[in-house]
Order: C-alpha cells, then structure tokens, then sequence
C-alpha cells in the first residue's frame, strides 16, 4: 500500500474541533477512501461519541493493566512481557466497517502523559502503513505534536470558532508548529459555527495578524446542537444540511 496520508486536527476545547473532526471522518468514508484510521489522541475526547462508537477500552487502560499485571506477577507463565503487552495493546484497536478506531484516553495517577504517549507513538508507527489515511484528533495544546508523538502530518487542519480568542488560541498553535519546524505537507483554517456562514472584521483581523491560511467557514448549523441534546452522533447530521455542505466543499478543496 503507498504511503498513509495523515490528517491531524487541532483547536482549543469547546470550538467543536471533535465534532469537525467526525465529520471529516464521516465524509472520507461515504467517499470510500478507506482503509482509514482513526486516533483519538485528545485525552478529555469525545470522538466516539461524536462517531458512535462503543470504546471498551482504551491504550491508558491497558498501560495500567500492564502496571498492575507487573506488580502482582499475574502476566501468564508462557509469555513475555513485550508479548503480553503486545497482545492487550492489538485488543484497543476498534474495528468498525468503515474505519478502525484507536482510542488514547488517559492513565491514572500522578499526571504526566509521557507514558500513554510513547504507548500513542508505538501503536500508530505499527500500523501507519496499513492504511490509505489516518486522522487524527488532538488534544487542544497539541502536547502530542510538541512531543514528536506523530508522525509527519501531511494535512493539518486547525478549527476555531467565530471568536478572536478562538483564532487567538489556533494561531499560536501555528506558531509552535513553525517553531518546531514540523513542516506539515499544508496547514489551513477552518472557522466553526460562523453566524449565517459570515466572519465579522475582528475575526478576519486576527486571522491576518497570524497568518493563517483560511480554507473554509462552517454555519451555525442547529441540527448539530439537536443531535447532540438528543446523544444522537453529532456526525451523523443529514449531508443536506449547511454545515455538511460547507465542509464537503473544503474536503473537495484539499483534494481529500
């Protein structure tokens, strides 16, 4: 297979990037661009629920399962620990019909992700190759990014909603992008929940003092809001609706 293209998603909490980022998912799997990928790298996400998909376990999950087995002696006599570990870690990856699913969620006790990170790492370098994309959903402060936990990002996509702050927030995240030198194949914006599909001039302002590359608004759509008062998957909402239109059109823009 050639190589995985990988879509990364990033923005502040609260700016409907989850959601966004579903409905990227949703839309590569109606156009049949499968065999896809998907990571929930963003520890407080909802990406399954915006998908619907039951997640049983998570990589957090299993690296305390680890650490417990390690503790008590429990892995089994005829394994070694790297097979064991191997192992549970093959049994987090959801497989849907469209697409298969890794989930990072988080580990207990004292706070550092650095161990589900190297966990993250490990588990999408082993299975990159065998998808057509990957997409991945990050957390706000783009730790994993900072971290070299990705691999080269060939689409990286960041939301805002209609808000200075919100371009505020994306437009440093830009800026560490830059500093890191991370180089993604393209970066561009997407501005969520825009009244009527409109940017007002202080919005548009702050998008020009940093240099971001706007590729598309998405309306204030409320079936998204109705979906999800109703928990039905925000993602699902009706391709006829104004938002589902308007972000076929950027997934047509960058050719994806």
């Amino acid at each position: 297979m050639s190589k995985t293209h990988i879509i990364a998603v990033a923005g502040k909490g609260g700016v409907g990037k989850t959601t966004t980022c579903g409905m990227i998912i949703d839309y590569l799997c109606k156009q049949k661009k499968g065999p896809i990928l998907v990571v929930d790298a963003d520890a407080n996400s909802n990406l399954n629920e915006v998908l619907g998909v039951e997640v049983e376990t998570t990589l957090g999950d299993i690296r305390e399962e680890m650490a417990h087995a390690e503790q008590t002696g429990t892995v089994p006599a005829n394994m070694t620990k790297a097979d064991y570990a191997e192992m549970k870690f093959n049994s987090a990856l959801i497989e849907e019909d469209d697409y298969d699913m890794l989930v990072m969620g988080r580990t207990q006790g004292k706070g550092c992700y650095c161990f589900v990170n190297g966990v993250l790492k490990t588990q999408i370098d082993k299975y990159a190759g065998n998808y057509k994309y990957m997409v991945i959903d990050n957390e706000a402060g783009l730790e994993h990014i900072s971290r070299g936990t990705l691999p080269h990002v060939d689409t990286m996509l960041l939301i805002s909603d209609c808000s200075r702050r919100g371009v505020q927030a994306v437009g440093r995240i830009a800026e560490m992008i830059r500093e890191l030198e991370l180089n993604p194949g393209t970066m561009k914006l997407i501005i969520n929940r825009a009244p009527n599909g409109q940017l007002n001039a202080g919005v548009k302002e702050e998008i020009e003092k940093y240099g971001l590359d706007l590729i598309g608004v998405l309306p204030q759509d409320e079936t998204v809001y109705e979906y999800d008062c109703d928990g039905k998957p925000s993602s699902q909402v009706p391709d006829n609706t104004p938002v589902k239109q308007a972000l076929h059109q950027i997934m047509r823009d960058l050719n994806l």
